[in-house]
């Protein structure tokens, strides 16, 4: 409900600054306001290949803190580092991308969701291919979210303000929906982790 409340909110402070302006200034403020969507979103998708298209998103290495190289505080680095704090970041990519979704593409949001868990996952488990997979993630990161602004532009409202000032009302569904998706992706992650971590045990992981 509060969402809906600031979506209508935001339609009203829209129109008033539309009347307000002279009739032939009219359409530029609607052109503004598509420029500066466009520009963040396309800042967050050549954004994307940083945040996910790496197979070690960050480099904490929180094992240089293991001094004793007990093999069980090993482990336990090992799931902080990876299973604990690299869910919560690809969670964070997912649910911004899947809300600009929702603002630029008029799609029911569970294609939506279905849509952005599809791009994570993918870029997700191309970083796990050896030698060029974490080129070809980063690749994957780049051009998949513009092909998805390309395809809005050509849609019938794309340039509607209101239709996606409107769009923020779904914003409060996309919360509900989430963990659905995000479970998928981390349960993905997990076993690829755990995969990769089982190859290394036993001495048979690939070198790039």
């Amino acid at each position: 409900m509060a969402f809906e409340e600031v979506a209508l909110g935001l339609v009203e402070a829209y129109k008033s600054i539309v009347s307000a302006a002279p009739v032939q200034f009219q359409s530029f403020i609607s052109l503004f306001f598509i420029v500066v969507l466009m520009v963040i979103y396309s800042v967050f998708a050549w954004k994307l290949d940083r945040l996910i298209g790496t197979k070690n998103i960050f480099s904490l290495n929180l094992n240089q803190y293991n001094i004793s190289k007990h093999k069980f505080l090993t482990a336990v680095l090992y799931f902080l580092e990876y299973i604990i704090i690299l869910p919560i970041i690809i969670l964070f990519t997912f649910a911004v991308f899947s809300i600009f979704l929702i603002l630029v593409i008029q799609l029911d949001l569970s294609v939506i969701l279905f849509i952005s868990a599809a791009v994570v996952a993918t870029v997700r488990v191309a970083t796990y291919i050896p030698k060029y997979g974490e080129h070809l993630a980063r690749e994957i990161a780049k051009l998949l979210p513009f092909t998805l602004l390309a395809i809005a532009l050509l849609a019938p409202g794309f340039f509607d303000i209101e239709r996606i000032l409107g769009n923020v009302a779904q914003i409060g569904d996309f919360f509900g929906l989430i963990i659905n998706y995000f479970l998928f992706i981390v349960i993905l992650e997990v076993l690829l982790r755990f995969f990769e971590f089982f190859l290394d045990l036993i001495g048979l992981k690939n070198t790039n």
